[in-house]
Order: structure tokens, then sequence, then C-alpha cells
């Protein structure tokens, strides 16, 4: 295998001498990080080690700066999680057992006051890493929205950014260790390699791969600057654009919001590949990917005058999340902004399967309660327990359908 990646990597190496004929395009970019020769780019891993290589090189080749502790790297080493609410260990004694993950980061110095940081996970689940949803024989994970997309789009504004918007500096950053707890982040804001205190504002890519039919965009952390919220709304023409306040999530923007930075995370919702094998370069919607990038520069010309952004704090929805029992064992659209809560996906042998929902209804009542958004989705799936039976009625293609669920 170690063959494989070599000449993987003398294939790129020959595409970038031709770089100066044919830009490299974000498809093309996906298509090697999500190639099986990488097997899921795991955190740690050979795989994960010759993406890094890759990101690297590219930024490299795009006449940034290397802006980690060794070039282009900033390598942590942490000794893996025991249980999920255990705090991972960086500080680390001899004979611990230690995985090795390695953020990726390159510079543009325009000399300005203050930096932009760009960044996305390039980590994915390996051949099924904890967060799996696959349920079958060993499978490479190549995560090709989850998360190639977020990578290439961000390689895209560094090539767009080299010489335009000079009033800020800009920190391009590949993340590793997010599917393992947002590690690779978390590091870097207690390591990092330029002052916090002069970072104006954080921009995050996850998912962005798969914008739909009706265009809608995610943007998550609105609220957490004064301006973003306007400034989003006056440069969209082309989404449907859903804007989130809160500056908490569950990926690598969250590090940033917790030392108190604005940020803004673009996300174009998940689907039924979603942390599983069938993730594929094929399935993504590159055009629209190249928008959501022509979007976000166009986002970052308008705050270019703007100076350092206030921070403000947002309230944490997270926070008012419900714990569950049961499940129906469905991916909700977590985009859809009509009335109840629309299923995106279903998973094999769960209640929602067997009870005959598909994928599009839109549930409008759990039990007795009347589901209007994805918070009383979650709040009335709180109420029950295992083994308890019920009624749901979904609305498919408008008409209401009713049927038992056995959790």
């Amino acid at each position: 295998m170690k063959y494989l990646f070599a000449l993987l990597f003398l294939v790129f190496l020959n595409l970038c001498k031709k770089e100066t004929v044919k830009s490299i395009t974000i498809k093309e970019d996906v298509t090697f990080l999500s190639d099986d020769a990488l097997e899921g780019r795991q955190t740690g891993t050979e795989g994960e080690k010759a993406a890094a290589k890759y990101i690297a090189k590219r930024l490299e080749d795009l006449g940034l700066e290397g802006k980690g502790t060794n070039e282009y790297f900033q390598a942590f080493s942490f000794k893996p999680k025991t249980n999920p609410h255990q705090k991972v260990n960086y500080t680390l004694k001899d004979g611990d057992s230690i995985i090795t993950g390695t953020n990726v980061l390159g510079f543009i110095n325009n000399n300005a006051e203050n930096t932009i940081v760009i960044g996305a996970h390039y980590d994915h689940l390996g051949y099924g890493a904890e967060g799996s949803l696959h349920r079958g024989e060993q499978a490479i994970h190549n995560g090709a929205d989850d998360n190639a997309s977020g990578v290439a789009v961000m390689l895209n504004l560094a090539e767009k950014l080299k010489t335009k918007n000079t009033n800020n500096n800009y920190l391009f950053m590949a993340f590793s260790g997010e599917e393992m707890g947002l590690l690779g982040s978390n590091y870097f804001v207690k390591n990092a390699t330029i002052d916090t205190k002069r970072i104006n504002y954080m921009i995050n890519m996850d998912m962005v791969g798969r914008l739909k039919a009706d265009s809608t965009l995610a943007a998550y952390g609105v609220g957490t600057s004064p301006i973003l919220k306007q400034t989003l709304k006056a440069h969209n023409s082309n989404f449907k654009l859903i804007q989130k306040e809160s500056g908490i999530g569950p990926s690598d923007h969250t590090s940033f919001y917790n030392v108190d930075i604005p940020v803004l995370h673009f996300f174009t919702g998940q689907h039924e590949d979603y942390h599983k094998p069938s993730d594929d370069f094929e399935k993504l919607n590159y055009k629209g990917m190249q928008t959501i990038s022509n979007y976000i520069f166009e986002v970052i010309s308008d705050l270019d005058n703007n100076g350092k952004l206030p921070f403000r704090k947002t309230k944490n929805e997270s926070e008012e999340t419900p714990r569950f029992k049961v499940g129906l064992g469905v991916i909700p659209d977590y985009l859809f902004d009509g009335k109840g809560m629309r299923i995106d996906g279903i998973s094999e042998d769960k209640p929602a399967q067997k009870a005959g929902l598909q994928k599009g209804d839109i549930v409008v009542k759990l039990g007795d309660s009347t589901v209007v958004d994805m918070m009383s989705y979650m709040k009335v799936l709180a109420t029950f327990d295992k083994g308890n039976k019920t009624k749901v009625v979904v609305d498919r293609k408008g008409e209401l359908v009713e049927a038992e669920i056995n959790f």
C-alpha cells in the first residue's frame, strides 16, 4: 500500500508542474483526497499523512508560507478517550498509547494587523471508526463530502485571496482529529502559531459538497458579530439561505468561538451517505461548491474594510437539546424550514423503516404531540422509552399517512 501512496503522490506532483497552464480544480482536489488509496484519512494513519502532504504541497504551490511548528505542519499527540465524556490528554508520558494528528497551515502575509482564519477538517473515519453509520463488512469511508469538500473550497479560496483583499492576513488551516472531537482545532487555539488576539474572525466549511436542487445553504454563527447577518444577506443571490445565530456546533469553528473569536460555519446538509462508505466524489455538486466559494469570497471582500469585528456571545442551542433513550432511525433534514421534521434518510432495521416511513416524509405528529419543527420533534422523542409504542403521522407529498412506531 505504501507504494500506491507514493505513486499517487507522484501523479499529484506532476499536476503541480503544469499548474502555470491549468489550475487544479475543486473536483481534482476532492478526487485525490477521497481516493481509496488514502484509506479514509483516519487521524494518525498513513492515509491521513498522505493527505496532509498533498494539502501542504498545494498551499506551497499557491505561494503561501508555512505557518505550523514545522513548516506547514503542526503535529499534536494525544491519548484516545476511553469514554465520550473524558477530556483528551495532550500531555503524555513515555509508554502511553498515543495517536499523532497533524494540522496543515498556510499563511498569506499582507503585513496587516489582523488575520482571518479559513479552515476545514481533512480527517475522516478510515475503515469505519467510531461514528460510522455503516452496518456491514469493513469498508473504506472516503468522506468526499465529509470533508474533502470543505478542504477543496478552502484551497479554492486561497487561490482567490493570494492578491486580493489585503487589509487582513489569511491563515488557511486543514484540521486533523475533527471526527474524534475537534482535536486539531482545539489544540491549535491552545498552541497557536499566531497571536489569537489578532484573529479577526474564523470561517469554517464542513460538508459543503451536496448543494441540493433548492440551493439551501446553512450559515451558522451569524450572531457572533453584529455585522455578519446583514453581510451574508446582502451578497446572497443564489441560495435559500438559512442563518443560525449560535457559534457552538459539531465542527471546528466551535474551538475558535470558545476563545471569543467571531465565526461563520457553512454547511449544505446531511444525507444518506453521511459517515458511510458511499460518500464518494461522484455524488458531489461541483458547480454548487464553486458558487459557495464565490459567495464566501464576496463576503470576505465586503468585510475587508471593516477592521476587526467585535465578538458577541450567542445562545448555546445545544444546551437545550433533550437527551434520548430511543430514536426513530432517521436522518433529519436540518435545513428544512417548513412545518414539521422532514426525513432526509432512513436507517436499516430501525423503527422508522419497520413502520414504512420514507425519505421525504415530514413528521407532523408523534404520539399526542404536534411536531412543528426540529426542536419540538426532539422534545417529544425524549419522552419515550425503549419498548414503547406510539403513532406517527407524516405528510407524504401532501397526504397525511399514519403508522405505528415500536421503539
